[in-house]
């Protein structure tokens, strides 16, 4: 047997461990969301566009994270991207995950306890990244869109492509009233290197991630 049908056969059999990973990195990166709103000390720029539509709307932060995930998946279309399971997953799960959180959260006054919630909400989000890409049962419609746009113009730069989305999504969030601080810089620069530790340490055996080192939601 081929070495690549091996391969396939192997990520078959391990498919339920995939799923249970999928999930819970998913309901990981939701509580990771929830800090770092907690911690009110700065968000990643995609959550400040959700902030900033959640204030605008009044609708809750989870809705409008699940709204935003399906308006993107949306623009799959034209770029001709299929979505996996988990990509519809985390369009639902990350949503849900991030109000019960909320929910059960405290809200912190003090300022150790708000940078000890940035710190957790940070390291939480790379391991949950780590988590449901490397179930590799399909990107997030965030990054479906960054890797799509790239397949269409061969040669331009991920890096380049991501800095221009995210750039572009943090200006709108922050005219909508989205929360941008010193944690959306340590967001920046810390996300990297942890995604870089945890997307090959959870990654199912036989398979290599096809999104960035530094990919989110």
């Amino acid at each position: 047997m081929a070495p690549e049908s091996n391969q396939s056969t192997g990520l078959r059999d391990r498919l339920p461990r995939r799923l249970i990973q999928l999930f819970v990195g998913l309901a990981l990166y939701g509580a990771s969301m929830a800090l770092m709103i907690e911690a009110s000390l700065g968000l990643d720029p995609w959550d400040v566009f959700h902030q900033g539509l959640a204030e605008r709307t009044g609708l809750s932060f989870g809705t409008i994270v699940i709204i935003v995930g399906a308006a993107v998946l949306l623009l799959w279309v034209p770029l001709r991207q299929k979505p996996g399971i988990g990509t519809v997953s985390n369009i639902v799960l990350i949503g849900l995950a991030v109000d019960a959180t909320l929910v059960l959260l405290p809200t912190p006054s003090a300022l150790a306890w708000r940078i000890t919630f940035l710190v957790l909400g940070i390291t939480l989000n790379g391991v949950a990244g780590g988590l449901y890409i490397g179930a590799r049962l399909g990107p997030g419609p965030r990054d479906g869109l960054m890797t799509g746009w790239v397949a269409r113009r061969p040669g331009r730069s991920i890096r380049l492509t991501r800095t221009v989305i995210e750039l572009s999504v943090l200006g709108i969030g922050v005219l909508l009233g989205g929360t941008v601080g010193v944690g959306t810089i340590a967001y920046a620069l810390l996300i990297g290197p942890l995604n870089h530790v945890f997307i090959p340490l959870f990654t199912v055996r036989g398979s290599t991630p096809r999104v960035a080192l530094d990919a989110t939601a």
